[in-house]
């Protein structure tokens, strides 16, 4: 039976989006490069590597974190260059730029970063590890014993494991994995005469070979641990494997040897509006991400010339697309570093709290609910108690009648699973939409569908044309006044591990102005509802494009009043919009947000990532201040509030105001009601408005400079402390007072 998505054609999708008229062209110096933008970003997380106030193995993490993020940049948005300088395409960007002009601009940006990481791992970081106890050593360091069991290492786990392959007539050159380590090796037999370093790239091809360095073994292996000392030693996988090279190649003299390392491209081109089954369209494009371009080649910092030359002509690349790294070749296993018990040298540990309202386990979360909405903050308040026992307890409760989740990404153990399964089989209705399209994790998600539906639950593979972004979940319960709706409305995943990592709000509530519409939400999603619009959520890509421009356009209309009473721009009722979010790229918004600058509205932006809108620009956006909050937790939720003439309203939910989030992507966000609720949302505001640790502040040129607490602040104040660590006091605080 073919597994169909939602059909793209819906008239409620077509009479807003295609209403809106063309974005003009951008005008010079109008808005920021969203490349330069993101690495801008990616340098500020490096950052927290080389500041000395973090914490010495968060040092290491952030040193994995931002290698991690170069290579989804890498996979995804270079990736996509290339394939547009391959078809020819010669759309410029918003600042102008073709694609080839952006290559060239990544790679400039990226090496004085690689060349800081490297500097920082080998002068910083290894030795401040090594004054610890924590001994990352090559193998010249290692003494007789500690070489000893590295070579029986070898013979025991990897002797068996490795398949040296060679390039001749008869073994053509090998598939190279996405993001594997290998080692190139150029071989010759005995008697032949040594061959000239500089020899050409064929001559290497008819003497090379390939080693991959396994991936399912630990990259960093463990000679001698004390953990009562705190003494630990390691070896690299590959430094292993590199110095037993001649027990592979028995007979063969080892010439030269370079670790390389590959990035192929992940936006792989597909074409919905052509298939009938998205499950297999997902399937195939899985397939051909396995085997698309080459678009990046990372070497050691010395590296061989003839393997160099064979491996460019063998995957296609050119002289740019190469990176000799000046320090490591992958950090992303320094993972495994961070992860040594050493609670000494890692941030304080943060229990989440359960939340004051959701205190008592054996009430029912559906008689809380009732009482009054439920706002929780992860990963302070716990995820576990609030969202998964919201869950859990649906599947449980006999009167629950129905159960519909949206599922983006999930963790491999989600509980959400077997709970959903357990409902199902109890003979509930469990719908769940699996977004086939999430990048990364479309195999997970393939996997989790063909679970579900095993177990009799209605799985629907997201909507043609749309990623279904939204983060949501409806459970139907009978009750003595009939059918109530229970909601979760949230701004994350249902990921049981990433809540203990970003921060994220949810909403639970039972309030028919939200659950009415929640309900013809997934109508819309799973069926052929046709929706011009929402009375309370604002949904993409219905109606949340336009309900956030007519509320920008308020505050501009506002700010007329506003200048008739004098502009005194300390004025509490001075119109005013604070908003938090991931990314802001989309034109339109940010060219209403221009206006409303220049209109007199005080615009203050929380913007973790990218951001193309230029801040502080005289005669256009003088009255725009952007902040990056870069801390221990991704900050992931968003938040906006608009002042609307001294009666505030407050939305969270999963949309950044990017041109996809509002077009091509399903999203919900939802208004906030509840004044204590809307106090708390402002207090997260003000906190990071206030920061003076974790903040950053953006320049007009898209720079950032960090800010640093005055001397005379006091030291238990958000402006020394932080957002984060102000926001665990906060929940440990309220905690307090409920009990």
């Amino acid at each position: 039976m073919k597994r169909q998505a939602t059909p793209a054609f819906n008239p409620g999708i077509e009479s807003d989006t295609t209403s809106q008229t063309p974005a003009a062209a951008p005008q010079p110096g109008e808005f920021l490069n969203r490349e330069q933008s993101w690495l801008e970003f990616n340098k500020r997380v490096l950052h927290e590597a080389l500041d000395e106030r973090t914490p010495l193995l968060e040092r290491v993490s952030f040193l994995a974190i931002f290698n991690a993020n170069l290579d989804e940049y890498y996979q995804k948005r270079v990736g996509g260059l290339k394939r547009q300088i391959a078809a020819g395409v010669q759309t410029r960007t918003i600042d102008g730029l073709s694609a080839g002009e952006q290559i060239k601009m990544i790679r400039e940006a990226i090496l004085p970063m690689l060349r800081a990481q490297a500097d920082c791992y080998k002068k910083q970081i290894k030795p401040a590890l090594a004054e610890q106890g924590i001994h990352l050593l090559s193998w010249d360091e290692l003494n007789e014993a500690q070489r000893d069991k590295a070579s029986r290492y070898f013979q025991r786990n990897l002797f068996p494991v490795l398949t040296p392959l060679s390039i001749d007539p008869g073994h053509p050159f090998p598939f190279i994995s996405n993001l594997s380590t290998s080692l190139g090796v150029l071989l010759r037999y005995p008697h032949e005469a040594g061959t000239p370093d500089d020899a050409q790239g064929d001559e290497a091809g008819d003497r090379f070979a390939r080693v991959k360095v396994p991936a399912m073994l630990p990259r960093w292996v463990p000679l001698e641990t004390n953990e009562a000392t705190g003494a630990y030693h390691f070896v690299s996988l590959e430094e292993i494997i590199r110095q037993h090279l001649d027990q592979l190649f028995e007979g063969m003299v080892i010439e030269t040897v370079e670790p390389f390392r590959i990035t192929r491209n992940a936006d792989v081109e597909r074409d919905e509006d052509d298939t009938e089954d998205l499950l297999e369209l997902i399937e195939q494009e899985l397939r051909d991400r396995r085997f698309a371009r080459v678009v990046r080649l990372e070497t050691d910092d010395s590296p061989s010339l003839p393997i160099n030359q064979f491996l460019i002509r063998e995957l296609d690349l050119h002289r740019e697309d190469v990176y000799q790294m000046p320090g490591l070749l992958d950090y992303t296993p320094l993972w495994a570093i961070h992860g040594i018990n050493r609670p000494d040298l890692k941030q304080e540990p943060w229990n989440p709290i359960v939340p004051p309202r959701l205190a008592d386990h054996d009430a029912s979360i559906f008689s809380v609910i009732r009482q009054g909405d439920v706002l929780v903050h992860h990963p302070y308040e716990s995820f576990s108690a609030s969202v998964e026992r919201f869950i859990r307890s649906a599947a449980s409760d006999p009167k629950v009648v129905a159960i519909k989740l949206t599922l983006y990404r999930t963790g491999d153990e989600s509980p959400f699973i077997p709970d959903l399964i357990r409902a199902a089989e109890a003979g509930k209705q469990v719908v769940v939409l699996v977004e086939l399209k999430a990048r990364f994790d479309e195999h997970r998600n393939l996997a989790l569908a063909q679970r579900l539906e095993k177990h009799g639950i209605h799985v629907v593979y997201g909507m043609v044309g749309l990623k279904t972004h939204t983060k949501t979940s409806l459970v139907v319960r009978r009750e003595a006044e009939g059918m109530r709706c229970y909601a979760h409305i949230g701004t994350g995943n249902y990921h049981a591990k990433t809540a203990n990592l970003y921060t994220d709000l949810g909403l639970l509530t039972c309030d028919p102005r939200i659950t009415t519409d929640l309900t013809e939400l997934f109508h819309f999603i799973t069926g052929r509802a046709i929706k011009k619009d929402f009375k309370h959520l604002l949904i993409a890509p219905i109606n949340m494009r336009r309900r956030f421009e007519a509320m920008l356009d308020r505050e501009i209309d506002n700010a007329e009043a506003w200048r008739k009473r004098g502009s005194d721009p300390d004025d509490p009722n001075r119109p005013r919009i604070t908003a938090k979010m991931n990314s802001l790229e989309d034109m339109k918004i940010i060219r209403r947000l221009y206006e409303a600058s220049n209109a007199g509205v005080k615009i203050e932006l929380v913007i973790r990532g990218f951001c193309v809108l230029r801040p502080g620009v005289p005669g256009m956006s003088e009255n725009i201040s952007v902040i990056s909050v870069i801390g221990r937790f991704l900050e992931h939720s968003r938040i906006y509030r608009f002042h609307n003439n001294g009666e505030p309203e407050f939305y969270i939910g999963s949309a950044d105001w990017m041109y996809r989030n509002l077009n091509n992507r399903v999203e919900c966000i939802t208004p906030i009601y509840d004044p204590n609720h809307q106090a708390r949302l402002q207090k997260i505001l003000d906190l990071s408005l206030q920061d003076q640790r974790q903040a950053w502040d953006m320049q007009p040129d898209g720079t950032y400079i960090q800010r640093r607490p005055p001397a005379d602040a006091d030291p238990r104040s958000v402006a020394v402390i932080g957002t984060q660590k102000a926001l665990m006091n906060l929940t440990r605080q309220r905690a307090a007072e409920a009990e």
